[in-house]
């Protein structure tokens, strides 16, 4: 008893998994009832079906991990629904089990494992194909190892909750909320790391900088629930048009980035930033059927510009370069359609708005 508290105690204190904690207290388990089968089950009530997790064989019976038998047909269910741990007898008890007829198990004993609220978790057993007899410190020992294994179970549980929620928050700080792009955080930690890939590399830098001309009108015009549908429909139509390596932001209001690595010849960057110039503006282009409103929109005005390693520039500067870019872009649009301002036309009906924008 002495050499098992002492392996107890070590598995305890140095499993860091369920799994780790378990295999050590099957073979104890084994030694203390005598059985040649342990196993540890989880129970799946919705789907009404029992799943043996981890299981340790020393003899002929084998229960293999990874059996998943429906939970009304099992000894455990049976057991536990009699409040009868122990079963020297299980052909005269339940001769009507075909698992237990298939395996050929004759002494069986079961320990049910819950969670701290209660909830049944599965169930810790042993069983053999021989008679054998109960043993004094059998009921303490499986109490004391279901106990332990419930509580690893919650602790692993609250580490990958913690984890997940880690996860959620560090995403939720890197991404706009509105149009689950990445946001304005993100992409300067991006652009900073592409920028450096792009010295290493010998390899410019394309950053498209991306005003949506018009877009005040809309909000005016039809709410601002139209212009988050609009912005939601403009993200998504730049994540069609971007390669998986590009990456689209939104910087904030209705200016969106895309950023992405260019070739190393400079004849040929060149012609890349006017290739992705170009998908970015038909992306922006078009008619937009939105809840309350179908917009013509003429596209964004779209600042492109190619940061070479021997510009070296840093993350900011690089960003108001492109920004420069496209208020020129901008002014360019302006003086060309200045004579053909108009105003938004008037919808005919309520949740078939048109607004027409080439000219804003």
């Amino acid at each position: 008893m002495t050499e098992l508290l002492a392996r107890l105690s070590e598995s305890v204190t140095t499993a860091r998994s369920v799994e780790e904690l378990t295999r050590p207290l099957l073979e104890m388990l084994e030694a203390v009832t005598g059985l040649e089968s342990t196993y540890l089950t989880s129970v799946d009530q919705m789907q009404g079906i029992q799943h043996v997790r981890y299981a340790r064989n020393a003899g002929d019976l084998q229960i293999r991990e990874g059996l998943a038998v429906p939970w009304n047909d099992t000894l455990c269910k049976r057991a536990l629904d009699e409040g009868r741990t122990f079963t020297d007898d299980v052909p005269s008890s339940w001769g009507d089990s075909g698992a237990a007829r298939d395996l050929g198990i004759h002494t069986y004993v079961t320990k049910a494992v819950h969670m701290s609220d209660g909830t049944l978790y599965g169930t810790l057993c042993a069983a053999s194909r021989h008679a054998r007899p109960r043993m004094p410190q059998t009921d303490r020992i499986l109490t004391l190892f279901a106990f332990l294994i419930g509580q690893q179970v919650e602790r692993e549980k609250l580490i990958q909750e913690l984890v997940y929620a880690n996860a959620q928050l560090a995403a939720a700080a890197t991404t706009d909320q509105l149009t689950g792009l990445p946001n304005r955080r993100a992409l300067m930690a991006a652009l900073e790391r592409m920028l450096a890939q792009g010295q290493r590399m010998q390899r410019g830098v394309q950053i498209a900088f991306i005003d949506l001309d018009g877009f005040k009108a809309i909000n005016d015009t039809y709410g601002h629930d139209v212009g988050d549908q609009f912005l939601l429909a403009i993200a998504q139509r730049l994540r069609s048009a971007l390669r998986i390596e590009d990456m689209a932001a939104r910087l904030g209001g209705d200016e969106f980035v895309v950023i992405s690595l260019g070739l190393h010849t400079h004849g040929l960057a060149h012609t890349g930033q006017e290739v992705l110039g170009q998908r970015i503006v038909q992306a922006t282009q078009g008619r937009f059927n939105l809840q309350g409103a179908s917009l013509d929109y003429a596209g964004a005005s779209v600042g492109m510009t190619t940061i070479t390693p021997d510009q070296n520039l840093g993350v900011e500067e690089a960003l108001r370069l492109a920004d420069q870019t496209m208020y020129q872009v901008k002014q360019a649009r302006r003086h060309a359609h200045k004579a053909a301002t108009q105003a938004p036309v008037q919808p005919a009906m309520p949740d078939q708005a048109s607004l027409n924008l080439k000219n804003l």
